[in-house]
């Protein structure tokens, strides 16, 4: 069940702000967070009708976070009256090319509230650490369809490592979340959403956003550390408390200052969601 707070999530269930019927289904799903979604997903004829639905399904009992209208759409501003509502627990922000992006969000949403950039442009990406450094900025989230189109790039297995590469290396210097990698359009290739999560994992991201409840564990699964890296990760902690301070091996290498932070932060991943 979605629950946002200030843990790391490592599944986001985007559900379209237009079909309200399925907001619990989302909500109670496998999703670390669920994404309401007022942008692509929503027609324009319909924009009106999911806003004012969303606006009267949200509630602190429910947090979920948004995702509103571009900056330059004539529909932010009523966007942003829904985030100041109790219960939108974070926005997600599509096309940011730069801070002062956040900053304008921010200044319609008056509002103290988590963003979410969607790096989803070749300008997005060439100034992806002054997005991530932005006042407000939880997390960075990759628009990979949207940037293949914008690159003229086909999406393919390996193409987009270095761009990856970048988003979580502006994440840690700017010393927020890693980031979440984007969807996989294929509900029913659980295998193909697996390589696809896997490969994001191995690049340093913490996180895969969805497009269907089913996509959910299969994400989560991947993102969790598996009983022989937290077997690994036990060994190497209570060797090392054993040691005392004095050099000491496991499986015949030494176990070193990053070999210890690796080993603790694989068991700070195994962490339930609360």
């Amino acid at each position: 069940m979605s629950r946002i707070g200030r843990q790391q999530h490592r599944s986001f269930l985007f559900v379209p702000g237009n079909r309200p019927e399925r907001y619990l289904k989302a909500w109670e799903s496998d999703a670390g967070a669920v994404i309401v979604d007022l942008e692509d997903a929503v027609p324009i004829e319909e924009k009106d009708r999911a806003r004012a639905a969303v606006a009267n399904w949200i509630s602190p009992e429910r947090p979920v976070l948004i995702r509103v209208n571009g900056l330059a759409t004539p529909w932010l501003e009523e966007d942003a009256r829904v985030a100041r509502l109790p219960g939108v627990a974070g926005v997600v922000l599509p096309k940011a090319a730069n801070a002062s992006d956040v900053a304008a969000l921010l200044a319609r949403i008056k509002r103290d509230i988590p963003v979410y950039p969607l790096i989803e442009s070749a300008a997005g990406m060439w100034n992806v650490l002054e997005v991530a450094s932005a006042p407000g900025v939880r997390q960075l989230m990759f628009g990979t369809l949207d940037f293949c189109v914008d690159m003229g790039m086909t999406l393919e297995s390996g193409t987009l490592s270095p761009f990856r590469a970048d988003m979580v290396m502006a994440s840690r210097v700017a010393g927020i979340r890693p980031p979440v990698d984007g969807v996989t359009p294929d509900i029913d290739d659980d295998e193909l959403l697996r390589t696809e999560t896997v490969e994001g994992r191995k690049w340093g991201f913490a996180g895969k956003l969805c497009i269907h409840p089913r996509q959910a564990p299969v994400v989560n699964g991947c993102y969790a550390p598996s009983e022989t890296e937290l077997a690994w990760a036990r060994r190497v902690l209570e060797a090392f408390e054993r040691a005392n301070g004095a050099a000491v091996a496991v499986e015949g290498k030494m176990v070193d200052r990053p070999v210890i932070l690796q080993a603790r932060r694989i068991l700070e991943e195994d962490e339930p969601e609360a």
